[in-house]
């Protein structure tokens, strides 16, 4: 049986750092690291992504012409006659049907009462009942034009609670439809309008003209 011959301290320290020195690395070695290199983990931080852009130069013209709103958008466009301009799709003596200019899906419609008042308790008998009426003509015109799936009704009353226009009462109803929350608006954080507002002002304005005329005929509500 021989002795085994021990190294000095320095020889070995050398044989040490000799073995843990990583030899060249080809391009075989390079493949198969990064093959069983296990894929890093995405840190989880709460905050939802940031919004993506749809740019949209064509635009800027408008932009450039708008000015901050002024005073009540619902008791304006009351006081105007431009139904066109304004969105305006039916009216009432003391109510008003009109398109929402940044809509959350096509035929996204508001009703309003035509007097400035905040909330229901302050309507009279005359304001809710045309304020209805408008309600119910809304979901009829949508029914016909855009067949959705559902609504969505919506009254946001306050500035807490996040109206935009917190002492004009205005009711929302926002068409649904089954799938039409898709991967833009969930992880693009984009919500894509197949229609332009003017195409949906006028598929609306015809679907109540012609229930006025199958109601003057006695053949609808």
């Amino acid at each position: 049986m021989s002795a085994r011959v021990r190294r000095p301290a320095a020889a070995r320290s050398r044989a040490a750092r000799t073995a843990a020195k990583p030899g060249p690395v080809t391009p075989k070695r390079a493949t198969r690291r990064a093959a069983t290199r296990p894929e890093p983990r995405q840190r989880v931080t709460g905050i939802a992504p940031a919004r993506d852009r749809l740019w949209a130069p064509w635009r800027a013209r408008w932009i450039r012409a708008a000015h901050p709103p002024q005073g009540c958008l619902f008791c304006r466009v009351a006081a105007m006659e431009s139904d066109r301009t304004d969105l305006v799709v039916a009216r009432r003596p003391n109510a008003l049907l009109m398109l929402n200019r940044y809509p959350y899906n096509p035929g996204h419609l508001m009703v309003a009462v035509t007097r400035h008042a905040a909330r229901v308790e302050a309507l009279t008998d005359a304001e809710r009942r045309d304020w209805l009426d408008l309600v119910a003509l809304a979901e009829r015109a949508l029914a016909a034009a855009y067949h959705p799936h559902g609504l969505n009704y919506g009254v946001n009353s306050g500035r807490v609670a996040g109206a935009g226009f917190p002492d004009h009462l205005h009711l929302h109803l926002v068409p649904r439809w089954d799938g039409d929350t898709n991967f833009m608006p969930v992880i693009g954080a984009t919500r894509v309008l197949p229609e332009s507002l003017g195409v949906t002002w006028r598929r609306l304005r015809d679907a109540i003209a012609t229930l006025a005329r199958r109601r003057g005929r006695g053949q609808g509500r």
